[in-house]
């Protein structure tokens, strides 16, 4: 092939050349068996970049079949670029949530750049207006220089690709373990507006209809991006080619393009290029229709000379959407691209064969059967064995650690990484980008105003993976749960979700275990809180020197304002409110961030979670928000009673709390037990929320000393200037970030 010479289809055969392509021997004899011949080296990139775990979700495909998908809300569940939920007045909101793990390892700033970039195209490609980004980050501790610098620059990254766009980042979250040192999670969401009309899908439908390319020319960079992702990055310098490089600029102009073009009844379907570029979007489009498609790659804009076929279909390059068009009017839609200053050339057409076919210098490079590539890609029931540490974690006896000073423990937890302020991140974003973000960064969710409305949406992303690596399936039910109070402490009542799967080597059995139990633990939860899954990403192979990654499925979940009213605050108002703990609390600190201070590991049960008490709980504050009976809500999570108290006292105005606890002193300080709602509430509330809320513990009362309070039998046991503890929770990151190790 042109200047490059590539294997014969028999020496792809003999010397095995499909391996370091990523397909095994099975899946390259079922090829041949597919074709009835053996394939060239173009058909065997396109079947192994499909047939990639990245691509095709051949190992998880059959967990991902227990989630729960369709509700009363939900227009688009799984299967196109991103999930759709009504919110009324013929609105919906468009979301989903991707990872960019092994990219933003080898190359930081540009892996989470166009991380941000490819989830953005996957709503815009659904014709919805993109309105907010959030994130969810996993790195090593910050005593190490390479997490220092990933942290540093994947912040960097999500930054200039978010803020260039003008879309803007309204939250996440960012945790620290040493098992992300070697394999850093960067998890992106992006949610969208849409008005019913115009939602798009991803086909390519009406045989002679032309196939158009919108948006960036064609490079070498990210060739190989789904199967490198789909497999284990040994180190930084691997791969590097096969990050891709991002220009936000181009994206922004292509999202008002792309915008202006769903109102032409000459769009058939559109998807963007994504993972395995124009063969996945060009396949899947022509796959989901029951269509073929031919394309002349002759007329594929290119970045380089001479690039070969198997480079064109192959390269991840950005910014770049397919469209299908109805025959004779594909004038108007370039015309469209070439006002934004963007090029769009038609390069092939729906045909009604079944088949992928490409030419290239007047040459068939590749002609197989489309339904090969997409729905008829392996599926795999891999082995699954329960984890031998697991069995051990759950003969353990649970103690109560012994504490001699309750405040110094407050103070330090307060500067462990994972609670600290994550300030330093969120002050690089533009959370304000279109001026209708309500509530930003910091907060249980992120509030943003559905212009012209009485309402908003909220939106959280949450996961602990210490408790779903104690226990897969109550750390998957606790994973959800909690983003959903997050959702309702804010006063919205939760919608759908998304998922970002994140697990180590699925042909692990131990790892598969990990990933079916925490896969049924989401699915009870969504069940019981009605909160289904309408889209997400599987990312696996996060592990490198044979030590995995804690199971990780982040739940990326949105809410709704019935009306501007209900939003409510996560920190206290004003002295004389009073403060009350809705929910038990029981020695539970397995998994917890005192067991990670004292031990410095995580050993033990993870905390229980009962989902009946879990939704009453929920459904009880939301109707109390509704009410107006409460002042401000905020979830009690890592760190357990004495950090979500310290947090409710750093507002915008330092008040101060005076609260009396009963019992074990420690284990209502800084046990994690679940389904826990810090609460204040007006004196003249007071008995309409006792009435409407059960299981209320009053603790005391917002105070304007400015003093963090805490009493057991009368006798003060912590006394602490709040603006010292805030101080310490500020400065924490910045810190540890300046003594670069």
């Amino acid at each position: 092939m042109e200047n490059k010479t590539y294997p014969t289809p028999e020496q792809i055969e003999q010397e095995m050349h499909f391996l370091e392509m990523g397909l095994t021997e099975e899946e390259y004899n079922r090829v041949k068996e597919l074709l009835g011949r053996l394939p060239n080296y173009v058909e065997t990139g396109l079947f192994s970049a499909m047939w990639s775990e990245h691509c095709s979700y051949k190992s998880s495909k059959p967990l991902l079949k227990k989630f729960p998908t369709k509700g009363i809300n939900v227009l688009q569940g799984p299967g196109e670029g991103a999930g759709v939920v009504d919110i009324g007045d013929e609105q919906a909101v468009v979301f989903k949530m991707e990872s960019h793990n092994s990219p933003s390892f080898v190359e930081p700033f540009e892996g989470a750049a166009t991380g941000v970039g490819g989830i953005v195209r996957d709503v815009f490609s659904m014709g919805a207006k993109p309105i907010a980004l959030m994130n969810s980050l996993r790195f090593g501790n910050l005593n190490q220089g390479r997490s220092n610098e990933l942290l540093t620059e994947v912040v960097r990254g999500i930054a200039h690709y978010g803020n260039t766009l003008q879309v803007p980042t309204v939250g996440g979250e960012i945790q620290f373990d040493d098992c992300y040192e070697e394999n850093p999670l960067v998890n992106a969401m992006c949610v969208g507006l849409i008005d019913h009309k115009d939602m798009q899908k991803g086909i390519a439908a009406g045989v002679g209809n032309i196939v158009i390319y919108a948006g960036r020319d064609t490079g070498l960079d990210g060739i190989h991006g789904a199967t490198f992702s789909s497999g284990e990055v040994e180190s930084e310098a691997d791969n590097t080619s096969a990050v891709a490089i991002g220009d936000p600029h181009i994206e922004k102009r292509l999202i008002d393009a792309c915008l202006e073009v769903i109102h032409s009844d000459a769009l058939v379907g559109m998807q963007d290029m994504g993972a395995a570029g124009l063969t996945s979007s060009a396949s899947e489009m022509a796959s989901s229709a029951g269509t073929g498609m031919e394309m002349n790659l002759d007329y594929v804009p290119q970045r380089e000379k001479n690039m070969t076929a198997y480079e064109l279909m192959l390269s991840e390059s950005q910014e770049r959407m397919l469209l299908v068009v109805k025959k004779g009017r594909e004038q108007e839609i370039i015309d469209t691209f070439t006002k934004y200053d963007l090029t769009a050339v038609a390069i092939g057409q729906v045909i009604e064969e079944k088949s992928f076919r490409l030419i290239h210098h007047n040459e068939v490079v590749a002609d197989v059967p489309v339904d090969a590539l997409d729905k008829n890609a392996p599926t795999y029931h891999l082995p699954s064995e329960k984890a031998v540490y697991y069995e051990k974690f759950q003969q353990m006896e649970s103690a109560v650690p012994t504490i001699e000073n309750h405040g110094e423990i407050l103070k330090q937890l307060l500067q462990q990484p994972t609670i600290a302020s994550k300030e330093w991140a969120y002050n690089q974003y533009d959370t304000n980008a279109q001026d209708n973000t309500i509530v930003g960064p910091g907060s249980d969710a992120a509030v943003v105003r559905i212009e012209g409305k009485d309402k908003a949406i909220a939106i959280t992303t949450d996961c602990n993976s210490r408790y779903i690596y104690l226990d897969p399936e109550t750390g998957g039910r606790i994973a959800v749960a909690e983003a959903a109070r997050n959702i309702v402490c804010s006063g919205a009542k939760p919608l759908a979700l998304t998922d970002g799967l994140n697990y180590g080597n699925p042909t692990n059995p131990e790892v598969f275990w990990q990933m079916e139990k925490s896969i049924d633990g989401i699915s009870q939860a969504c069940e019981a809180l009605q909160t289904p899954v309408i889209s997400g990403n599987v990312s696996m192979y996060n592990q490198s020197k044979g030590k995995a990654i804690f199971p990780t499925p982040i739940i990326g979940m949105v809410g709704l304002y019935e009306s501007l009213e209900h939003i409510t605050p996560d920190h206290f108002q004003t002295s004389g409110d009073l403060i009350y703990l809705i929910g038990e609390t029981k020695a539970e600190f397995d998994g917890s961030e005192l067991q990670n201070v004292l031990q410095g590991k995580y050993e033990g049960k993870a905390p229980s979670l009962d989902l009946e008490v879990e939704k009453t709980m929920q459904e009880q504050l939301l109707s109390a928000i509704k009410q107006g009976t409460i002042v401000s809500a905020h979830d009690i999570a890592e760190g357990g009673l004495a950090v979500a108290l310290a947090e409710c006292l750093f507002g915008d105005k330092i008040v101060g709390a005076e609260v009396e606890l009963t019992g074990d002193l420690t284990t209502q300080l800084f046990s994690e037990s679940q389904s826990r709602i810090l609460v204040s509430v007006k004196r003249e509330h007071q008995e309409q929320f006792e009435k409407m809320v059960q299981n209320a513990h009053k603790l005391g009362m917002v105070t304007d000393s400015k003093d963090y309070i805490v009493k057991t039998n009368g006798k003060t046991v912590i006394r602490e200037d709040v603006g010292t503890l805030q101080e310490l929770w500020k400065n924490t990151i910045p810190t540890l970030l300046k003594n670069k190790a």
